[in-house]
């Protein structure tokens, strides 16, 4: 089992270790009262931005205090080629299910979108309590994973800006399930080795027509996983994990 992660505010890479290290907060109090560590244990810090180090513990205090002998600050090279996913929004709390299976697999960054078919809308109060809680997602399932590069949660973005997007990666696909409309299968793709590759997964109702037409005047192409057709909340994990794999990344 891999040392537990904790996140820290800023974790500025050094050349020498740290040495005595307090942990306090939210997650010291996670550390001390919820996963119960004691002297001697192994723990990584991180700022979720690539910075990282391991330490030791060398005590306990109250219910909320860690304190860790802390090695060297290194720094997680940014991954290339870089996988973003365009989000349409789910119902309820697959939005969620989504953020977490997608930042467990290792996508880096992932773009909230009000697709024309959603029938979940984020707007207002509602909007910023949802991003909040995506982040929040993503933020935790990096922990969770090991991750100490979390992938970036930006704001929820219109067609058009999604749009934009596509037009500056490095490959831009649209995942679109249907056969007739001429969508090629993701595995064969032609992918570059460097620079942002984009995924654009839709809503259940699908990407409409319009949609389409704008992303592919954009520079992007539709695509398809496989035979069976996934839900939105897990199709941008599958394509996820596929690139993954064909670019090297799991190697």
């Amino acid at each position: 089992m891999t040392a537990p992660v904790f996140v820290v505010d800023t974790l500025e890479p050094t050349g020498a270790p740290r040495g005595p290290y307090v942990l306090d907060g939210p997650e010291g109090r996670h550390a001390v009262s919820v996963k119960r560590l004691r002297p001697g244990e192994e723990v990584v810090l991180t700022d979720g931005l690539g910075h990282w180090a391991e330490g030791v513990v060398t005590a306990a205090e109250g219910k909320d205090r860690l304190v860790v002998d802390l090695g060297a600050v290194a720094e997680e090279p940014a991954p290339r080629p870089t996988i973003t996913v365009v989000q349409a929004l789910p119902k309820g709390d697959r939005g969620e299910l989504a953020v977490e299976t997608m930042t467990e697999t290792g996508v880096d960054r992932i773009v909230p979108w009000a697709a024309s078919r959603c029938i979940t809308q984020w707007k207002g109060e509602r909007g910023a309590k949802a991003l909040g809680k995506w982040r929040a997602t993503a933020r935790e399932a990096g922990k969770q994973s090991r991750r100490v590069r979390f992938p970036e949660v930006l704001e929820a973005a219109t067609t058009k800006q999604v749009a934009g997007l596509l037009a500056e990666a490095a490959f831009a696909a649209v995942l679109h399930e249907d056969r007739d409309y001429g969508s090629r299968p993701l595995a064969t793709a032609e992918l570059p080795s460097d620079g942002d590759l984009v995924l654009v997964v839709g809503p259940e109702g699908g990407v409409s027509p319009e949609e389409l037409a704008l992303f592919e005047a954009a520079g992007a192409s539709a695509y398809r996983l496989g035979r069976s057709v996934l839900r939105t909340s897990t199709a941008g994990t599958a394509a996820t994990a596929l690139l993954l794999g064909r670019t090297g990344r799991w190697s």
